[in-house]
């Protein structure tokens, strides 16, 4: 190669370099610490993953589960959240139809006294497979069972339901739901 034609590669080179070097920097230093660092002073607990923690008997403190991710519970003494994994299924395919007869199937096993309708959100997945929340429906369908799993009255579940049960936001947007993590620390007095 002659010398003016490495010269005009390396020239056509530079500014594609110092380019990607500089929007390395931006896009892959700076503007990440910028955006965490906000997000650490504003809002340091979503932050950190809404982690809860509780406080044993022995005065250590445990991190027992986040309040955006979904926790698996199964036994009658717990309010059940969604089923987990995903859901990118059609409302009308024929897999989507089956899953949702098994699982009918298991609620009607875990409380066959309970004959009302079960609430959909109880039957169908989320959309991300790891919503921590249910419809204050889905929470009042499991009122009798929890009550009598842990000889409670009624109205004492309620009223922790009541208390772990978020509203739309601003008033406006979204649909209330209820914390299944924190309803069932609640239950076993962890919180």
């Amino acid at each position: 190669m002659e010398k003016s034609s490495k010269e005009s590669i390396v020239s056509k080179l530079r500014p594609v370099l110092v380019s990607f070097l500089v929007l390395t920097l931006i896009c892959g230093v700076i503007y990440p610490v910028i955006v965490t660092s906000i997000a650490q002073i504003a809002f340091p607990n979503q932050a950190n993953g809404s982690i809860i923690t509780v406080t044993q008997e022995n005065k250590t403190s445990i991190d027992v589960g986040s309040a955006l991710i979904d926790q698996v519970f199964t036994e009658p003494q717990y309010l059940i959240g969604r089923p987990q994994g995903t859901s990118q299924l059609s409302p009308v395919s024929e897999e989507q139809r089956a899953l949702i007869e098994e699982r009918v199937v298991w609620w009607q096993a875990l409380d066959p006294q309970n004959t009302g309708a079960i609430p959909s959100d109880l039957v169908t997945a989320s959309g991300s497979g790891v919503d921590p929340n249910i419809s204050p429906e889905a929470a009042e369908y499991q009122v009798k069972r929890i009550a009598q799993a842990r000889n409670m009255s009624e109205k004492a579940v309620r009223e922790v339901i009541t208390r772990y049960t978020t509203g739309k936001l601003l008033s406006l947007w979204g649909e209330p739901g209820v914390n299944v993590l924190k309803v069932n620390l609640a239950l076993d007095g962890r919180i």
